[in-house]
C-alpha cells in the first residue's frame, strides 16, 4: 500500500527561534522520529507548504487541494497523510472534503507540542495517521487523526489551545479510536460533508461575532467593504441583540447571503425566537440557518456556495444538506 505524506508546516514541524517558533522540519524529518512505522506501507514524502496554519491563505489552501486531488486520481496512491498546523486544521479538512471529496482516505494530523519541547506528540500522531490510512484503505473521505482518535472533517473542531486531546466532534463523536490493538471503528468512515466540486474560494465572506449588547457596526462595515456574504455568529440557538439584528435584516434586504451560526460548540442552530434579533425573525427575513456547522466551517461553505450556486435559493439548499 502506497501512502503519500504531504507536509505543510505547523507545530509538528516547528522549532524555537529568536523571535518565536516557526516550521523548520520537512516530512522526512518528521517520519524519522516515528518509531515502529506500520509494516506494509510504502511511503513517499512531498512538501506542499512550510507555514504555521494560521498563515494558510486562499492560494495555499487551493494548492493543497489540487495536490490531494491529483494524488487521489493516481492509481499508484492508496492514501494521503497531511501534516498540518492545528490552528486551522479543521478548515483545511472541511475544504478538502467539500470540494474534492477524495475517493481514498486523506488523514490530517499535527501536534500540540513542538519536536524541541518535552514529550512532543507529533511522532505518535503521525504514526496514528499512518495506521488510520491503512485501516481506512477501502474508504474515501477526509479525517483528522489526533491523540488516539479519528474524526470526520464535517464534525471535528479544535476545543483547547494547548491540550493534547484538543480535537473533538461535538454530538457526533469520533469515527474511530486507536489503542495497542490498532484502529477500532465506531461508524463507517466516509465523507459526511456536502459536496461542491470545483468551487473556488474567490468570494469574500466576513464573519461577525455577536455577544451581549453587540451593535450592527461590524455588519455595516463588512457590507461597506463589499462583502459577497456574511456569517453571523449568534448566541444560543442563533440569536443576536436588536441592533445587530437590524443590521442583519438590512444586509438581507440588500441581497447579501447571510448565514446564522451559534457560538456554542454543541447542538444545532435553530430558528426559534421572535424579536428583532431572534433566530426565527431573521429566518423569516431570509437568513440561512447553519445547522450544526460552526462559524469557521460555515464561512468556507458559504464562500464555496456563492461561487458554485446560482442565487440565494440554491445557496440555501446547500446548507439544507450541511
Amino acid at each position: 500500500m502506497h501512502v503519500t505524506v504531504l507536509s505543510t508546516g505547523g507545530t509538528i514541524a516547528s522549532t524555537a527561534g529568536e523571535t518565536g517558533a516557526s516550521p523548520t522540519m520537512d516530512g522526512d524529518d518528521l517520519l524519522a522520529d516515528v518509531t515502529d512505522v506500520p509494516p506494509g506501507l510504502d511511503i513517499s514524502v512531498e512538501a506542499v507548504a512550510q507555514v504555521p496554519s494560521f498563515e494558510v491563505d486562499r492560494e495555499t489552501l487551493t494548492a493543497i487541494g489540487d495536490r490531494v486531488s491529483t494524488l487521489a486520481a493516481d492509481d499508484a496512491t492508496d492514501a494521503v497523510v497531511l501534516t498540518h498546523g492545528t490552528d486551522t486544521m479543521e478548515e483545511t479538512a472541511y475544504y478538502l472534503d467539500v470540494v474534492h471529496r477524495p475517493s481514498i482516505p486523506v488523514v490530517l494530523t499535527g501536534a500540540q507540542r513542538r519536536p524541541d519541547e518535552t514529550s512532543p506528540d507529533g511522532p505518535a500522531n503521525l504514526r496514528s495517521a499512518l495506521l488510520t490510512a491503512f485501516a481506512f484503505r477501502e474508504f474515501g473521505g477526509v479525517f483528522v487523526a489526533f491523540d488516539d482518535e479519528v474524526h470526520a472533517a464535517q464534525t471535528v473542531t479544535k476545543t483547547h489551545t494547548t491540550a493534547l486531546g484538543t480535537f473533538r466532534s461535538p454530538d457526533a463523536g469520533p469515527v474511530a479510536s486507536l489503542d495497542h490493538d490498532g484502529v477500532h471503528l465506531h461508524r463507517q468512515p466516509q465523507s459526511e460533508s456536502l459536496h461542491l466540486p470545483d468551487a473556488s474560494l474567490e468570494p469574500t465572506v466576513y464573519t461577525v461575532k455577536c455577544g451581549g449588547r453587540a451593535t450592527g457596526d461590524l455588519v455595516d462595515a463588512a457590507i461597506e467593504r463589499g462583502a459577497d456574504g456574511l456569517v453571523v455568529e449568534g448566541t444560543g440557538v442563533g440569536n443576536v441583540p436588536p441592533a445587530a439584528g437590524r443590521a442583519v435584516v438590512a444586509a438581507l434586504d440588500d441581497g447579501i447571503p447571510t448565514v446564522l451560526t451559534s457560538r456554542c460548540q454543541g447542538g444545532r442552530t435553530i430558528p426559534i425566537y421572535d424579536g428583532v434579533g431572534g433566530g426565527a425573525r431573521l429566518d423569516d427575513h431570509g437568513a440561512i440557518v447553519a445547522g450544526s456547522l460552526p462559524s469557521q466551517k460555515a464561512r468556507i461553505a458559504l464562500t464555496l456556495a456563492i461561487d458554485a450556486c446560482d442565487g440565494l435559493s440554491e445557496i440555501r439548499t446547500v446548507f439544507d444538506r450541511s
